[in-house]
């Protein structure tokens, strides 16, 4: 309704989404590897839960043509987000950074091809539209890689969490937790898309052409930047029996630290070697479901067998030769492969007890390759991929250790508390406060009776006290009286008691003075 009353050329940019083509028939049936392009827009047909995106596309494209002199207008199919955040794929670098689960789920069989785009390559989009304006109205805005689901799943599994992954039904994505309806459609996704106006027309510098997988460093480095997700390193060293365990344990669960001690990464070690080299049963139920990622895993498991083996012969032979006991050299190892897994390097740990001396603190954290430089300053190169953080503490009575650590620290730099969690700790809250409320109650009430019973017992004291004082007074009243009446009734009594027969025989009209005239009279001498 405005566009009549423009005095200039305005310009109207609607960044759409590729899920208005997500269900158009596919260029060539007969070649599905044919990519769509900006010219088949004319033929897109949107996901069903879509139909807004594409009747806006719609409406803003007619309304350019219509009023091309006051209102020219663009729309920009843009593929699925990353970067700065990671938008739709947030889901899986969440549960791979947390690792609270075993592998990050793959929804179906992850062959579905997505495309992406780094918003930064999408905002550079938007600016050559602004500055050249180009004849197309319609441009995709896509990186130039080719990912299926289960490969940008892998790679962040790999790259943030664990390396593990699964696949699981379709029918259960919608189980999961943090996911919407909009977000497992966009996931779901299937279509091969090339924007040849963008790669031969538009100047741009891209972030990230190849796409996720291939930069993906970069990408998790700006992931971490987003998120305020910085990794904590602690080492805690002292004399046996001082209380490290109990502090990290502390400092494990504010921070959401892995806690490792050096007799729980040798046996996990050891136990993972094992299981390496014990034989493995085929599982002939999976085997056309997995295909070829089961294939590759037996062929890479192969390949370690024989080395994991080697390593088990060597350990038990130096732990014969030792009592029990392991060398330096390879609890060092164990360690330090620990220590670069992805959820130490990801949320941090706090080393517990482990370096005991120069030679293991050398031996775990220095880089494997010193140059001439290194080896002769007096601080070693070191590995800051995996050494603690540094912080001077001072509190030689470990008293209130744990509170000066967490604020020497600062507060935590993970994803705060999950909804169930926040739940959990607001209905023990409720309960504790409940409890205490209860108490407090029950404990007013004891004293209000005790109180109550104290003033009933003090009552009754009182009163006794209150009679015999009433009734000693009383006795001393009468004792003091006695003399009073002795004298009345020798002096006074038998001339007031003539005078007033005297006065009930005449009745004169005032018999007070009366009275008074008669007691003068006969008494002179009182």
């Amino acid at each position: 309704m405005e566009i009549e009353h423009f005095t200039t050329q305005k310009l109207f940019i609607l960044v759409s989404t590729i899920m208005s083509w997500a269900k158009s028939k596919p260029p060539d049936p007969e070649d599905p590897e044919i990519a769509f392009t900006d010219e088949d827009y004319r033929r897109r047909r949107a996901h069903p839960n879509f139909t807004d995106h594409i009747n806006a596309e719609k409406l803003i494209l007619k309304l350019g043509k219509t009023n091309k002199h006051k209102f020219s207008t663009y729309i920009i199919a843009s593929g699925h987000q990353y970067g700065a955040g990671e938008g739709v794929l947030h889901y899986f670098f969440k549960r791979g950074w947390l690792s609270e689960t075993p592998a990050v789920p793959i929804f179906g069989d992850g062959s579905n091809f997505i495309p992406t785009i780094h918003v930064l390559d999408l905002a550079a989009v938007l600016q050559n539209v602004a500055d050249h304006r180009p004849k197309s109205r319609y441009i995709l805005a896509v990186d130039g890689s080719v990912h299926t689901l289960e490969e940008l799943v892998k790679c962040i599994s790999k790259n943030v969490g664990t390396g593990r992954t699964e696949k699981i039904p379709t029918e259960d994505a919608f189980l999961s937790k943090g996911l919407t309806q909009m977000h497992l459609d966009m996931l779901l996704v299937n279509l091969r898309m090339e924007s040849g106006l963008v790669k031969e027309s538009f100047n741009i510098k891209w972030v990230a052409q190849e796409g996720l997988v291939e930069n993906i460093e970069q990408i998790v480095k700006e992931y971490k930047q987003r998120r305020g997700l910085l990794s904590l390193k602690i080492f805690i060293h002292g004399p046996p029996g001082v209380g490290k365990s109990t502090i990290a344990e502390e400092l494990c669960k504010h921070y959401k630290l892995h806690h490792i001690k050096s007799k729980d990464v040798i046996s996990e070690a050891i136990a993972n070697l094992e299981e390496i080299v014990a034989p493995k049963e085929l599982d002939t139920d999976n085997v056309g479901e997995e295909g070829e990622g089961h294939d590759g895993e037996e062929e890479e498991r192969g390949e370690n067998v024989e080395e994991a083996q080697e390593l088990l012969d060597a350990i038990e032979e130096n732990m014969e030769q030792n009592a029990g006991q392991l060398d330096d050299e390879y609890i060092t190892k164990f360690m330090k492969d620990k220590l670069k897994s992805m959820p130490c390097r990801n949320q941090g740990y706090v080393l517990d007890g482990f370096p005991e001396t120069y030679e293991q603190a050398n031996g775990l954290f220095n880089l494997e390759s010193e140059d001439e430089q290194g080896a002769k300053s007096k601080i070693p190169k070191y590995d800051t991929l995996i050494t603690p953080d540094v912080a001077k503490l001072e509190d030689p009575e470990n008293r209130f250790i744990v509170k000066e650590i967490i604020k020497e620290i600062g507060e935590p730099r993970n994803y705060g508390l999950t909804d169930e969690e926040k739940a959990e700790l607001e209905r023990q809250a409720a309960e504790e406060r409940l409890v205490k409320e209860a108490q407090e109650k029950a404990e007013q009430e004891r004293k209000e009776a005790e109180e109550r019973a104290e003033r009933m017992a003090n009552w009754e004291e009182w009163n006794k006290h209150l009679e015999e004082v009433k009734r000693q007074e009383q006795e001393l009243l009468e004792a003091q009286s006695v003399p009073l009446r002795n004298y009345l009734m020798r002096n006074v009594m038998p001339m007031l008691m003539q005078g007033i027969n005297e006065c009930c025989r005449i009745r004169p009209d005032d018999p007070v003075d009366f009275l008074a005239e008669y007691l003068f009279k006969n008494s002179p001498d009182i």
